[in-house]
């Protein structure tokens, strides 16, 4: 199965951080990256465009911000089931708390650490295909010391 990840983010650095984060992981895996929300919700209503797997996206965007854009697409009958985890420079439970209840997958701050961050995703890419709330639970628990309850239907 094709694996493809959607990323929305404005900033150039953090963006060639993740590519370069999943290309060490698999080559094979497709990566698309915008810059706002409304750029994730323009790709995603192209018909020549698969579906991503998981759809990342930063809070603080300029045009359309991520609260935004997830508010959009959980709304939209076509994206709701599509995955997305909120990923910010922010480490405010607040927010994490936030992403759940818009119905985010989860919430994390934006490692500072490549090693971190390309960790981070090789777990997310070994569970697409199986248990990946289970796989970010344990991410979450470990960020925030508390118990994740998982989000039915995932």
């Amino acid at each position: 199965m094709k694996r493809i990840f959607l990323l929305a983010d404005d900033d150039i650095d953090d963006t060639e951080l993740f590519r370069e984060a999943l290309e060490d992981i698999d080559r094979l895996i497709v990566f698309y990256c915008v810059s706002d929300g409304k750029q994730v919700l323009a790709i995603l209503g192209k018909q020549e465009f698969e579906k991503p797997q998981i759809i990342f996206l930063d809070v603080n965007m300029p045009g359309m911000d991520g609260w935004d854009c997830l508010g959009e697409l959980k709304k939209n009958e076509l994206y709701k089931d599509i995955p997305v985890i909120m990923y910010s420079t922010s480490s405010h439970q607040r927010e994490a708390n936030i992403a759940i209840d818009l119905g985010a997958l989860c919430f994390f701050t934006k490692p500072s650490d490549f090693v971190e961050l390309k960790g981070i995703l090789k777990v997310i890419v070994e569970n697409l295909d199986g248990n990946l709330l289970q796989a970010v639970s344990h991410f979450m628990a470990i960020k925030f010391n508390r118990t994740v309850v998982p989000l039915d239907g995932i």
